[in-house]
C-alpha cells in the first residue's frame, strides 16, 4: 500500500554525519528523515514504512543560522547505572551546557514522498493492509499527528497533506545532479550495535530515486 505526501517548511536540517561540529545540512531530504516524518503521522508495530522516492518541489536553497544547543548527552550505560545503583543524575543543567552552533540549513523547502509499507510480524490477526490505509489517509487529511512533523530537527515543524498531482520540476533542477553518497537509514537489527546505511543519491529532473532497502545499492 503506498500514499504520496506533500509536505513544506520554512527551514529543513538534514545533517550530514561527517560534519562533527558545525551542523551542515543533506542538499536534499534523506530517507531517514522522510521514514520519521510519516511515522510522526502515524506508525504501528505491525506494519514498517518504506521510502520509495523523493520529489524536490523547489529550488535547492542555503543559509546560515546560530543556535543555541546543549552540547552534551546522557548515555545509555549511564542511565542503566543511576537506575540500577540510585545514584547519580538523570539530567543536564542547561545552562552550563549550551553553547551555540553555527548551522547550514536549507530555506524553503517542499517536498513529496512517495512511500509504500509492508506488514511485519509484530502484526495481529486483526491487522490487515487495508485497515492501516484507510487510517493513514484518514489521519493526513485531519491533519492528525502523534507528535510535529519535522524536517530534521523539532524547531523546524512541516506542514503535510495528501498530493493529488506532483508539482512540475523547478528549472534549476532539471538534468542529473550526483549528491554523493547520502545517509540511507539505520539498520537496528542488532540493538547492541546499531548500523548506519548509505547510498550513492542522484537527483534526476527534481526526483531522488531510493534504492530497495536489500539493494547492492545500499552500504554499510
Amino acid at each position: 500500500m503506498s500514499i504520496k505526501l506533500e509536505v513544506w517548511g520554512d527551514y529543513a536540517l538534514f545533517t550530514r554525519p561527517e560534519m562533527k561540529v558545525e551542523r551542515v545540512s543533506y542538499d536534499v531530504m534523506t530517507p531517514s528523515a522522510a521514514r520519521g516524518l510519516i511515522e510522526a503521522i502515524y506508525w504501528h508495530p505491525g506494519m514498517r514504512w518504506y521510502i520509495d522516492r523523493i520529489h524536490v518541489c523547489t529550488p535547492i536553497r542555503f543559509t546560515n543560522l546560530r543556535r543555541n544547543e546543549v552540547k552534551s548527552t546522557i548515555s545509555a550505560r549511564t542511565a542503566r547505572t543511576v537506575m540500577e545503583r540510585g545514584k547519580g543524575e538523570l539530567y543536564l543543567g542547561t545552562s552550563q551546557e549550551i553553547q551555540q552552533r553555527a548551522a547550514l540549513l536549507l530555506r524553503e523547502v517542499r517536498y513529496v514522498i512517495e512511500a509504500h509499507f509492508e506488514m511485519t510480524e509484530k502484526a495481529v490477526p486483526g491487522d490487515n493492509p487495508g485497515k492501516f490505509q484507510d487510517i493513514v489517509k484518514r489521519r493526513i487529511q485531519k491533519g492528525q499527528f502523534y507528535h510535529q512533523p519535522c524536517f530534521g530537527c523539532r524547531e523546524f515543524p512541516a506542514q503535510f497533506r495528501m498530493c493529488k498531482k506532483i508539482p512540475p520540476c523547478p528549472d534549476a533542477l532539471k538534468g542529473e545532479r550526483d549528491l554523493g553518497w547520502m545517509l540511507y537509514d539505520m539498520d537496528y537489527a542488532d540493538p547492541e550495535n546499531i548500523t548506519p546505511l548509505f547510498f550513492r543519491g542522484v537527483l534526476r529532473d527534481g526526483v531522488l530515486e531510493i534504492p530497495p532497502w536489500d539493494s547492492e545499492e545500499v552500504r554499510r
